[in-house]
């Protein structure tokens, strides 16, 4: 039985400890004592060193009691900011929110505080349960990092939940977009912007033409690309020598982004080079597609179990990236959960105690699903 004093203790503890992109370790050590507690040990991959940050993803092996295969529970540590000395409170109307001039957390750790939930009502009941893998990722919030250097070759898993989505339990991410992330370099010639300006090639003046010759925003009812970062320039009175754009194209549609990439850098070319500089362009493709059929079974043992509990089923479209897309890249069929947060990444961020015990009851059915359907 779900205790609810504990799992909104546990979630508004979390909270209160900051974790934000780069910072998890405070998390982490916490998470350690409390699966050492259930007689869990956390395995932590080198992660921290290979992307600048002070801890690494977190792998927790739960054993299950029958002969099944495991399934994949994940989460995310990470938050943006700001995240850090988050004060959190219960309203009378059941929703917690904030009470500072900062996030809640409920992204991600109402799906880490659901997690720890499950693991306890499993124990306490002793129902028939598969052996559960739980992968707990770092820097999500920076272009899914952690999940993108985890070594999937150590999960046994071949269905999984990424416990991350917002809006009300019930949701089922079934399609997501791949993305490329694009950095777009101009080159030209420095000078003094007083004295001889007419011998420079200002690269910030280039690049703001080159950029006004690409498309932007919505491109179609699949596809986005975006200008997100800019950096360039040594000092005002000298003629910019470098300018740099950060920016990135998604689609639902592989063949789409490709093909908008491919537009985007040979737009990108010819306009500098009309300007006399030089251009260069860097393609990192970040993560893959996501489509997952309603019938298959990591969508379907979902939508059962949420009308099991008469949570209203919703096939979710979303324009942006989640670690169930690497993990789905990685030949596991993983499905994005809707966890109730609303408004995440804002300071008006918060959720509903009752939607944060519907997502354990959603998960404990999922799990009760997947031991009756016997998939190995």
């Amino acid at each position: 039985m779900i205790n609810e004093p504990r799992l909104i203790e546990q979630f508004l503890t979390m909270v209160a400890i900051g974790s934000e992109s780069f910072r998890e370790k405070a998390l982490r050590d916490y998470l350690q004592s409390e699966f050492l507690k259930r007689g869990l040990e956390i395995e932590e991959d080198d992660a921290a060193r290979l992307i600048g940050g002070n801890c690494g993803n977190l792998l927790v092996r739960v054993p299950g009691n029958v002969n099944l295969s495991p399934l994949l529970l994940s989460a995310h540590l990470d938050t943006v900011t700001p995240g850090e000395n988050i004060q959190a409170v219960v309203g009378e109307d059941g929703c917690i929110r904030s009470t500072g001039p900062t996030i809640l957390a409920a992204d991600d750790k109402a799906g880490i505080a659901a997690i720890l939930e499950v693991l306890d009502v499993l124990a306490e009941e002793n129902q028939p349960r598969p052996p559960l893998e739980i992968l707990l990722t770092v820097c999500e919030e920076q272009g899914l990092l952690g999940a993108r250097h985890f070594d999937f070759t150590r999960l046994k898993s071949r269905i999984g939940y990424t416990l991350d989505s917002d809006g009300a339990p019930g949701g089922i991410v079934v399609k997501s977009p791949a993305q490329n992330e694009i950095n777009y370099k101009v080159y030209g010639r420095a000078a003094h912007a007083g004295m001889n300006p007419e011998d420079g090639i200002n690269a910030i003046q280039v690049m703001a033409y080159a950029l006004s010759q690409m498309p932007c925003g919505r491109i179609d009812p699949e596809t986005t690309c975006n200008f997100g970062m800019i950096d360039g320039g040594q000092a005002r009175n000298i003629v910019a020598e470098y300018c740099h754009v950060q920016g990135e194209a998604r689609s639902l549609n592989p063949q789409r982004l490709e093909s908008l990439t491919e537009e985007l850098q040979q737009t990108f070319i010819t306009a500098v080079e009309s300007r006399g500089a030089r251009a260069a362009v860097e393609v990192n493709f970040l993560y893959p597609a996501v489509v997952l059929d309603h019938d298959e079974p990591v969508v379907s043992l979902a939508a059962q179990a949420a009308e099991q509990l008469d949570l209203p089923v919703s096939y979710k479209k979303t324009g942006g990236g989640s670690d169930a897309a690497v993990i789905y890249g990685h030949g596991i069929r993983c499905a994005n959960l809707a966890m109730g947060m609303r408004a995440a990444h804002t300071q008006e961020e918060h959720i509903y105690v009752n939607d944060l015990i519907n997502v354990v009851k959603w998960v404990l059915t999922i799990i009760d699903h997947y031991v009756k359907e016997g998939l190995r």
